[in-house]
């Protein structure tokens, strides 16, 4: 029975799993979206939703207490000015775990943990996006500049064979001077 037990210790001892604490809820929180074991993600899981509580009300103290798990200056100030702000009006529940089935070396079974505002882009939706974005440029700035096309080496044809040779590389004057002057 599991009386009286208040978190998994996934095997681990105290100071790992606290690094394995700090480093995946880091990476949630840069990414918005995780994929792990299922024993991984429920504890990880307690860890990121105190931490985006505490993040929804934006004070040194707050600060300090999330500073304490994320030691990413990057991750905290995402967390606090873009998350906790999405998050404002949710009273709970900001993540969420998805079933991927077992993975194949041992049979544990995996899952993805992400924020429950986290949106999947399509790769098709990327190069609609980029487009748009560069069109954007091009009506702010006028037309756009386009690039000088680049000269081919000249080809020289032999008469007689039919054969297309290239022409030599044409040498610098500073080569040829210097060249004359050592002899």
């Amino acid at each position: 029975m599991k009386h009286k037990i208040g978190f998994n210790r996934l095997d681990r001892s105290a100071a790992h799993r606290k690094a394995l604490h700090r480093s995946m809820v880091t990476s949630l929180f840069r990414h918005e979206r995780i994929t792990t074991t299922k024993a991984k993600a429920l504890e990880i899981r307690r860890t990121a939703e105190k931490m985006i509580t505490r993040a929804k009300v934006d004070s040194v103290h707050n600060r300090r207490i999330v500073s304490r798990r994320l030691f990413d200056d990057g991750v905290m100030t995402k967390l606090f000015t873009d998350i906790a702000l999405r998050m404002k009006e949710r009273p709970g529940g900001y993540t969420r775990i998805i079933k991927l089935g077992e993975r194949l070396g041992d049979a544990t079974e995996m899952v993805i943990l992400e924020l429950v505002d986290y949106k999947l882009e399509d790769k098709g939706n990327k190069d609609e996006k980029k487009e748009a974005k560069g069109e954007a440029k091009k009506t702010e700035k006028g037309e756009a500049k386009k690039a000088p096309a680049k000269k081919a080496p000249a080809k020289k044809s032999d008469a007689k064979t039919g054969e297309v040779k290239k022409s030599a590389p044409k040498k610098k004057a500073a080569v040829v001077s210097e060249t004359a002057e050592a002899k």
